[in-house]
């Protein structure tokens, strides 16, 4: 018996963010995505128009919620609390999609440069600013990268840990390493 469209769609997805967290977006094949479905690689075009189709649907939500974080953070009234807003909501933004997060480690950079996200390109940017403190010093930039980076790492890491326990952990080494702004 054949999966309705909908169980395929939502199987389809299922597959290829298992796929994308175990081996990147780009180490992920529209075959390999069919062999975990259990169907052929024309039904999973049948569904989606490409891979990338198939990544949009994935992050669709965490896109629009980083998009709103973007804009509370260009709404802030000074670079403390630009910092404060970034560090906040980029790590409750990590960790409620750990998921996504865990699939897009290394591949971020690049996600902004795809067709559907590339309006959204000044965002990394702006988060690193806000991380820094609004400083242009090396050393702020540095510590701005290194803490993004090792949010990203350790949300993939801890899928299984409980928000409550893995949010205020982030939150505390974020706050001892981020660089105080005056």
């Amino acid at each position: 018996m054949t999966r309705a469209a909908p169980e395929r769609h939502a199987d389809i997805l299922a597959a290829a963010g298992r796929r994308f967290a175990q081996s990147g977006y780009r180490g992920t094949s529209l075959q390999d995505i069919a062999a975990d479905v259990g169907c052929s690689k024309a039904a999973v075009l049948y569904h989606f128009a490409d891979k990338k189709a198939i990544l949009a649907e994935l992050v669709a939500r965490p896109i629009d919620q980083l998009r709103e974080l973007d804009e509370r953070i260009a709404g802030a009234s000074n670079p403390a609390e630009a910092q404060r807003i970034a560090a906040e909501g980029f790590v409750d933004l990590a960790v409620r999609f750990r998921r996504e997060t865990a699939f897009l480690r290394g591949e971020f950079p690049g996600l902004f440069q795809q067709p559907p996200f590339s309006h959204l390109q000044h965002i990394p940017d702006r988060l690193v600013h806000a991380f820094a403190g609004h400083s242009d010093r090396p050393a702020a930039r540095v510590a701005a990268l290194v803490i993004l980076a090792g949010i990203a790492e350790t949300c993939g890491e801890f899928i299984d840990l409980p928000e409550a326990e893995l949010r205020p952990a982030l939150l505390v080494l974020v706050r001892r390493a981020l660089e105080p702004v005056n």
